[in-house]
């Protein structure tokens, strides 16, 4: 569909969650700087309807090469990365970590864990503590990963459905890396510090954030365990 200044439009309809909450507001904020452009939106109880700019071709990151991959994705988050304007309504990271942490500690309690209790321990006890000691805060897509990327003419490349929340910018890459199969499972650290280099964020806080996330997504991603144990601090 086309609007009467004849933009190519999308419309994207989709199921309201708490990470998603305020998707639109994040738009509205990149407003198209690495980001699709949101034009209109509407809520419907447990819908958001979305109409956002359509990217052509369209061709989703994905099916470059993994170091296209890391290139874009460092590339998108550095220009995605910016302080929120004075009274935004974005949630702090905090809150997303402890809610998933919560929801760990729950599945802790059935005895349903990969890792050794220890090591769960250290990983999610850092899992909530990291958020409070971010240097700096900016608005994070917190869900940045290759088939959330699409090819446009506009810009090469375009971010889309952001679950924005405020925090520190080392969260940003760890989707990418956790959707990065092979070469996390290969040598995870080296990855780390490739992807940490190329979006210019601390290597070493990079890894205890992957530390962290691993053990808090055990549960349902055994295979993570096994990263979690080999990343481990000390």
């Amino acid at each position: 569909m086309r609007n009467r200044a004849g933009d190519d439009l999308v419309l994207k309809l989709a199921w309201r969650h708490p990470e998603a909450t305020h998707e639109v507001e994040g738009l509205r904020e990149w407003d198209g700087m690495g980001a699709v452009r949101l034009f209109a939106s509407e809520q419907f109880d447990d819908t958001s309807a979305l109409l956002i700019e359509r990217c052509s071709p369209g061709d989703s990151l994905a099916s470059r090469s993994p170091s296209e991959q890391d290139d874009v994705i460092a590339g998108l988050l550095r220009q995605l990365r910016r302080e929120p304007r004075p009274g935004h309504v974005f949630r702090p990271l905090q809150v997303m970590c402890n809610a998933w942490a919560d929801e760990f500690e729950e599945k802790a309690t059935s005895g349903r864990l990969p890792l050794d209790p220890g090591l769960a321990r250290d990983g999610i006890a850092l899992f909530r503590s990291l958020p409070a000691t971010a240097e700096r805060e900016v608005l994070l897509c917190t869900d940045l990963h290759a088939e959330n990327v699409l090819a446009a003419e506009r810009d090469p490349w375009l971010m889309i459905d952001p679950k924005p929340y405020v925090g520190d910018p080392t969260y940003d890459p760890l989707q990418h890396l956790l959707n990065s199969g092979d070469r996390l499972r290969d040598n995870p650290r080296d990855l780390t510090r490739r992807v940490a280099r190329l979006a210019g964020v601390d290597p070493d806080r990079l890894l205890l954030w992957l530390f962290a996330r691993c053990v808090q997504e055990s549960p349902n991603w055994p295979d993570l365990a096994e990263i979690a144990r080999r990343v481990a601090p000390g």
